[in-house]
């Protein structure tokens, strides 16, 4: 079955949110409207569960990424930004595990590397 002419490519946005989470925060939005500049989806659970959860209850914070690598499954591809954090890495096995593709960025939105 052809794609729909409005389809946009679901892309889940990893990036680091621990750490400066103000400043991450805003290099997460900043993430997304690359990628909803791109054509695509973007997919960003960091940006929506600590909106209601707690990061610094551990319980709280497992179930996020719960949450989150569920809602992996559902993406087309991984794009990953920066460094890898603890919670990335766990995103990018995920990804890899399962076979998604993964687009590797720097913080400037230039494409490193792409694969799976």
């Amino acid at each position: 079955m052809p794609k729909r002419s409005d389809y946009r490519q679901m892309v889940y946005i990893c990036s680091a949110f621990s750490g400066d989470e103000l400043a991450n925060t805003q290099k997460t939005k900043r993430y997304c409207r690359y990628a909803l500049d791109h054509n695509c989806m973007p997919v960003a659970p960091h940006l929506m569960y600590p909106q209601f959860m707690d990061e610094d209850d551990r319980e709280q914070r497992e179930l996020g990424m719960f949450f989150a690598l569920v809602l992996l499954d559902k993406c087309d591809e991984l794009w990953v930004f920066g460094k890898p954090s603890e919670g990335m890495s766990r995103e990018i096995a995920k990804a890899k595990k399962r076979g998604i593709p993964i687009k590797y960025y720097n913080h400037k939105c230039e494409v490193l590397e792409y694969g799976t």
